[in-house]
């Protein structure tokens, strides 16, 4: 038993490295990683996990859980946010995106209310929330991963009733100039209402937005200012902003995100701002230094053990 499986192993091998024309990658182009036997027995346990969840086009049938982190992890039971409500539209259905954890379901729904009562908004564009399982995604987001992230579009719905092929046509606004350290003329006082509502909601763990709109909330900001604390600048995020909520009660499953640095982070993102605008030297590198290694794709049994049960659920 065990010289057959070496050999057939052995095989695989060899017809994979004379396909991929690199010896290590498959005829897609992607590294080739050789089923192996894990300690559980699973032969799955070294696949690519994004191909085994990119294929599931529904929800387990287990109670909801997220398991693992937001970059490594899966979703249990999601949720369904259904592609037209009162108040929403989900986009982009071909890429069925549209789950997530049943709290960040509520979550989404809740905030498309707040977001009808703006002057020119019927409610909310909702983006990319998580796969029907969650796990890492065939192509974009490394996060998305446990159902407890969402996408929000900047563009103000002035329609609800998108069909499907329009819903995949229609771009959303980038609301920054000047390369994010500003906003632009698309940003409006609604946007800064939205988001302030989102970051109020006790659920909410974080809201990353370009480093100007945060900086510009921070300017406008009256009264009571702890949310702001919640609103983080990152990297793009001008055509969306995108909502993380944290591990639901109970979660044991969950691993919970530090929570975001004392104060309302407002010099930070004004920091951020000015080195956008005079962007200070690059850092000297050490040429004996070894290259950076080039992040490899995660694999089944990089997850939470759970993550196979929710692959079979």
């Amino acid at each position: 038993m065990i010289l057959s499986r070496f050999l057939t192993f052995t095989i695989l091998a060899l017809v994979l490295g004379s396909c991929g024309g690199g010896g290590g990658r498959d005829i897609s182009g992607e590294p080739v990683v050789l089923p192996t036997i894990a300690s559980s027995g699973d032969a799955r346990s070294g696949t690519i996990a994004k191909r085994l969840f990119g294929a599931k086009s529904f929800a387990s049938s287990q109670p909801p859980a997220a398991y693992g982190s937001y970059a490594k992890g899966c979703l249990a039971g999601a949720q369904q946010l259904a592609e037209t409500g009162p108040t929403w539209q989900a986009m982009r259905l071909s890429r069925n995106r549209n789950w997530a954890h049943p709290e960040m379901v509520d979550m989404v729904k809740k905030l498309s209310r707040v977001a009808a009562a703006q002057p020119g908004w019927e409610g909310l564009y909702v983006g990319d929330m998580s796969q029907p399982r969650g796990g890492p995604m065939l192509t974009g987001h490394r996060s998305h991963q446990i159902g407890l992230d969402a996408d929000i579009w900047m563009l103000p719905p002035k329609s609800l009733t998108l069909s499907p092929t329009q819903r995949e046509n229609i771009s959303s606004i980038s609301t920054r100039r000047a390369k994010g350290a500003y906003v632009n003329s698309s940003w409006t006082r609604a946007h800064h209402e939205i988001v302030k509502a989102a970051a109020k909601d006790p659920r909410t763990e974080r809201i990353f937005i370009f480093p100007g709109a945060k900086v510009q909330m921070c300017e406008d900001a009256k009264g009571d200012r702890s949310w702001l604390r919640k609103v983080r600048p990152w990297y793009g995020h001008h055509y969306h902003f995108h909502i993380r909520i944290a591990c639901p009660a109970g979660a044991r499953g969950c691993k919970a995100q530090t929570p975001p640095p004392a104060g309302d982070g407002c010099a930070d993102a004004r920091q951020w701002v000015a080195n956008i605008l005079n962007p200070p030297p690059p850092k000297p590198r050490d040429p004996n230094a070894p290259p950076p290694k080039p992040r490899r794709d995660l694999v089944l049994g990089d997850l939470p053990a759970q993550c196979k049960a929710v692959l079979d659920g």
